[in-house]
């Protein structure tokens, strides 16, 4: 009876060994990459009234996805992604220029971010504007929502 328990024990020794040797072998699991042929580009885009991005009140937040399609809750994805590709995702192109509109001189200061990442590089820039005339006032659909 010694035997059969013995040998039992040895057999369960050995499957568990050769199955520890295997799970050993095979390594933890890695993670998936989500390689593409495209660096990724997703943005968060805000409007706020406030001085400066720390004291700023966010009155409007959409997304901004231009890679490998332009998509997001922004109202026009492919006219802002066309924008920033033109800029090279350079924000102080797309936020310092005005057109010819006329805006009255009051200081009720606007303003906007942009964080997130373009094509693989990580991006945080904000702007201020003097009051909402001047940010209706300013070039390109990026922060037309």
């Amino acid at each position: 009876m010694r035997y059969i328990t013995g040998g039992i024990a040895l057999g369960a020794a050995l499957v568990l060994g050769a199955l520890a040797t295997t799970a050993q072998a095979a390594g933890p699991a890695q993670p998936a990459r989500s390689g593409g042929l495209y660096a990724p580009t997703a943005l968060v885009l805000t409007v706020g009234q406030g001085e400066s991005r720390a004291t700023a009140t966010v009155q409007r937040a959409v997304t901004l996805t231009c890679t490998p399609s332009a998509t997001g809750s922004h109202p026009n994805p492919r006219a802002a992604c066309a924008q920033l590709r033109s800029a090279a995702g350079d924000f102080t192109q797309i936020t310092g220029t005005t057109s010819e509109q006329l805006c009255t001189k009051e200081w009720n200061p606007v303003v906007v971010t942009a964080d997130g990442v373009w094509e693989g590089r990580r991006v945080s820039h904000s702007y201020t504007y003097a009051n909402p005339c001047a940010l209706n006032g300013s070039r390109g659909s990026v922060f037309e929502f």
